[in-house]
């Protein structure tokens, strides 16, 4: 750096000191917080955007949001030029310049990274950062792009950087024609029956809400009601794909009446989605279905869809080339999920905790799927399968047009343009969700019984040192401290289908610990005989 932009970043820095004895850990979610002590942090995110932009020599995108958490929370992250998260060797940086105590360290640092990372400051294009926010009172006034979702602004990095107009409206063409192109493939007699056509959204009273009514106005082919659209009500609070994954019960808004209709919840920023519907008699309890069948869903039908495009019909070379298809899910995902896609005879992968690691594994596939149970996920096509993909539709086009390959081709496309494949997009998702059910002819009551989820338990121990926990298979097998593992696995051994494991939190001194098995009392013994085992070898005491 010179001398006048070492003076610029002093006398800037100086003006959004750190809050005192606040210590923040860059994530998937990026920083997060309560707002009133993140001013500091989201300057400081600011210069690492704009020297992201300069070494990558594109367009970052800085999305300040808090997605699902409480009204006086917000967060800020990056968007990387693939509209993806920010490049995990980056994260150390971005601690460093937010828990930087005064403005000298922070110059300090910059200074040391940029010559590190070998960015030129001086005689290159300029830092180009799209800016967004969502509906939180403590936003930032995002000049550029405005009020929008965290996956509108990741589409957005993603298309800019791909030379394609980004505007919101673009956003909502390429949805509404992708979805349309779908619905128009719908084969004969696959109606979904009238009683099942209406859906009704909660929108959390957030920013994916007021998105969805904007979507709505230019969509054909599908009954939706929204509700809990931000003009009323708090942000996530008691609403939300969050609130009512963990809960298991109606957000507000939601009552009897709504028995039988079809239901979804985003979460505060849209990139959460899962669906439920309302018991009978029962107290506001739901049926959820979560992020887990949300996957079983895509991947039955990418797999139909692949099947159906490679029937040889005398096809020789490269027209039958197959793709390496694969889902990707965490420890955490159902057991009964995971048995019910392996039992469909496709691949399933794990990965460690956090979205970062899902997407990095999708990205390995032809066609990538992955999820949360919380209602998180996407699907990724590669560049060379989505070009084959396309050579091969026009092909089709020619030689066979209005056949079984050639519409499965064209579906195929229509779901890689429908589909955020930047980020999880709850828009996106429920959109494929409802032209994939009308595809099947499927209720919500007849996907949810693709399978039933074993019961499971979620406990968390306090210890004194998380980090004397070690893991390795995507966090599934404990190799420190010594015979945990052994002892876990006796007494997993106890219960039918039982599956346990722990793994040390990224935040706070506590181990966690999961457990499933057939019935809620046996979850419940084995998570509760584990934490001890916890307890006793890592010495929490109590």
């Amino acid at each position: 750096m010179n001398d006048k932009q070492r003076a610029i970043l002093l006398q800037s820095s100086s003006r959004f000191p750190p809050p005192p004895g606040v210590k923040l850990s860059y994530g998937t979610a990026g920083f997060r917080a309560d707002a009133s002590v993140l001013q500091s942090t989201v300057f400081r995110l600011g210069i690492l955007a704009a020297l992201r932009s300069l070494k990558t020599q594109s367009v970052i995108g800085l999305m300040i949001t808090a997605s699902h958490n409480k009204i006086s929370d917000n967060g800020v992250k990056i968007a990387d030029p693939s509209g993806g998260m920010l490049s995990q060797d980056w994260e150390p940086f971005a601690d460093a310049l937010a828990d930087a105590p005064d403005s000298q360290h922070l110059l300090q640092l910059v200074d040391d990274f940029v010559k590190k990372e070998n960015i030129p400051l001086e005689g290159v294009q300029s830092a180009e950062i799209s800016l967004g926010r969502d509906t939180r009172p403590t936003g930032a006034v995002a000049v550029d792009m405005g009020i929008l979702t965290t996956p509108q602004l990741h589409w957005m990095v993603r298309a800019r950087n791909k030379s394609m107009k980004a505007t919101e409206l673009e956003y909502f063409e390429q949805l509404s024609n992708s979805f349309r192109c779908l619905i128009d493939l719908i084969p004969q007699g696959s109606a979904v029956n009238k009683m099942n056509n209406k859906l009704i959204v909660d929108g959390a009273n957030g920013v994916g809400g007021e998105k969805l009514e904007l979507l709505k106005k230019i969509l054909n082919g599908l009954d939706i009601e929204i509700r809990n659209s931000g003009k009323q009500g708090v942000l996530n609070e008691g609403v939300g794909a969050d609130y009512v994954q963990k809960e298991k019960v109606v957000p507000c808004g939601f009552g009897p009446a709504d028995v039988g209709i079809r239901c979804a919840s985003l979460d505060g920023d849209a990139d959460r989605l899962v669906y439920f519907s309302v018991l009978p008699n029962a107290n506001n309890r739901i049926d959820l279905v979560d992020g887990d069948k949300i996957l079983s869903l895509f991947a039955l039908f990418i797999e139909e869809q692949l099947n159906t495009l490679n029937k040889r019909d005398g096809d020789t070379e490269n027209k039958c080339y197959r793709p390496t298809l694969g889902v990707v899910q965490t420890a955490y995902a159902n057991g009964a999920s995971t048995d019910y896609l392996k039992h469909s005879g496709l691949e399933v992968v794990f990965t460690k905790t956090g979205v970062k690691y899902l997407h990095q594994k999708a990205a390995e596939y032809d066609i990538g799927i992955y999820f949360e149970a919380n209602g998180h996920g996407t699907i990724l096509f590669s560049e060379g399968f989505l070009h084959w993909l396309d050579g091969r539709s026009s092909e089709l086009a020619l030689t066979s047009k209005g056949s079984g390959q050639q519409k499965a081709a064209l579906r195929l496309l229509a779901v890689s343009k429908l589909i955020n494949q930047a980020v999880g997009d709850a828009l996106s998702g429920l959109l494929l969700v409802e032209a994939i059910l009308q595809h099947m002819g499927w209720s919500i009551h007849r996907w949810n019984d693709l399978y039933h989820d074993l019961p499971s338990r979620q406990l968390k121990v306090k210890v004194v040192d998380r980090t004397a926990i070690v893991t390795e298979n995507a966090e599934t097998v404990v190799v420190s401290p010594l015979g945990i593992q052994e002892a876990i696995n006796a007494e997993t051994a106890r219960y039918p289908r039982g599956r346990c494991f722990i793994r040390p939190s990224g935040t706070e001194d506590v181990v966690r610990v999961y457990a499933e098995a057939t019935t809620e009392d046996a979850a419940d013994n084995l998570a509760n005989a584990v934490a001890q085992l916890v307890d006793q070898f890592l010495g929490g005491g109590t």
